[in-house]
């Protein structure tokens, strides 16, 4: 099994049958044990309104497919014997994640509880190569994670691979344009060693966002999550909802204009974003050039006052809160989330980006502190891409083999 679920609203209803209902108490039984768990099966009957001997039998479905465990409670005090708790299992489905960064690779796996069991993250200019090559690479990384995570009893069902381009909806499968990485039009299974295990590709700022929602657990929330490496990228979660766009193109928070006869930008328009907040236009702000960790080196040159790192950070950051104004005033979020590198930068960033915020957001209350960085930083993506197989597992659990 593998995707993120990228299909939203309008699913077809399933069939009024009895195994249709079946599959849909499937999903209630362990959606509850996922939010409110450890759960007794009594308890389980008493949050879903199904009958014990239906929860029973299929709570012995799950434990059979993998999916729950059932242990020893400790003594509630009561008389009798003490009861048995069931909980998500933290062995047997797992949930891969793939990162290809313009400057790395990462590749996670987590457990159905959503815990992190195995990270690898390694330093690759990405820029420019062969995407085959790439792809080799990032294979070859998640062929190792598969193989640790294995060692502790987690077997992978699905792969997520995040990219810093733009994925449309259809056709499935494509990463249409990532100019930082120098693609157009690859298809990662095309390049995969073994098709069948090939990860579907998702825009990072997206599994970026997604992983932010599910780490908060505020499933109404509506914000607009941005996150940085060589370019700049944003998703929207409206309502709880991944807002794509009718293609699949929303988010090209970097190339809005904040400047409309500003610098020339790779994408054949002026004055984006992205020449004025990105990576390399910091980075020549602040008089340092490529190489090493770049984050890593204006976070240490910002902490210790180095005054052209803080001049290029307070430009920037006034840039970005001139884009975020447009956000803001377009689509009345609850917050704003720094994600990717913004995170580590935050400290110098929010002074300059609430800052313009407070002065351009008018026609509405506005709340300094409704910007935040992540609580995920630079992990966010390739998180959210492990998470995406767990949540697809938990809403649909059919889909795992009985063992």
């Amino acid at each position: 099994m593998t995707g993120t679920g990228r299909a939203s609203g309008g699913a077809e209803a399933a069939p009024a049958s009895q195994q249709g209902m079946r599959r849909r108490n499937l999903a209630v039984v362990i959606g509850t044990v996922a939010a409110h768990g450890p759960l007794s099966r009594a308890d389980v009957a008493g949050h879903t309104g199904l009958t014990r001997p239906a929860v029973s039998s299929m709570v012995d479905e799950l434990i059979g497919r993998g999916a729950l465990t059932e242990t020893e409670a400790a003594h509630s005090g009561r008389v009798g014997r003490p009861g048995r708790a069931l909980a998500l299992s933290d062995r047997g489905p797992a949930g891969l994640g793939l990162e290809i960064g313009v400057t790395h690779l990462a590749a996670c796996v987590v457990d159905l509880r959503g815990e992190l069991r195995v990270w690898r993250r390694v330093e690759r200019a990405n820029a420019g190569r062969p995407a085959g090559e790439v792809l080799a690479e990032a294979a070859a990384l998640g062929a190792e994670a598969e193989s640790e995570a294995a060692a502790l009893g987690l077997r992978v069902e699905g792969r997520v691979l995040a990219v810093p381009g733009v994925v449309p909806n259809t056709p499935p499968g494509l990463v249409a344009n990532a100019p930082n990485l120098g693609w157009q039009a690859v298809r990662p299974a095309d390049h995969w060693p073994d098709p069948d295990t090939a990860p579907e590709p998702e825009n990072e700022a997206n599994l970026g966002a997604l992983a932010e929602q599910w780490h908060r657990g505020n499933p109404a929330e509506t914000f607009v999550h941005v996150s940085a490496e060589a370019g700049i990228g944003a998703a929207l979660v409206i309502g709880g909802q991944l807002f794509r766009g009718a293609r699949g193109f929303a988010g090209e928070l970097g190339h809005l204009p904040v400047h409309p006869e500003g610098a020339p930008c790779a994408c054949g328009a002026r004055g984006c974003l992205e020449q004025y907040a990105g990576e390399a236009a910091v980075l020549r702000e602040a008089g340092l050039g490529p190489g090493g960790d770049p984050v890593a080196l204006l976070a240490e040159r910002a902490a210790a006052g180095d005054a052209a790192t803080l001049r290029a950070l307070d430009r920037a950051g006034r840039a970005l809160g001139l884009a975020l104004t447009s956000a803001v005033n377009l689509i009345d979020p609850d917050g704003l989330v720094l994600g990717g590198a913004y995170t580590e930068l935050a400290d110098w960033l929010l002074p300059a980006v609430r800052a313009e915020l407070a002065a351009r957001v008018t026609v509405r209350p506005w709340n300094p502190e409704a910007v935040r960085p992540s609580a995920l930083g630079r992990r966010g993506p390739v998180l959210g891409a492990a998470w995406s197989t767990v949540r697809q597992i938990i809403a649909d659990p059919v889909r795992l083999p009985a063992r």
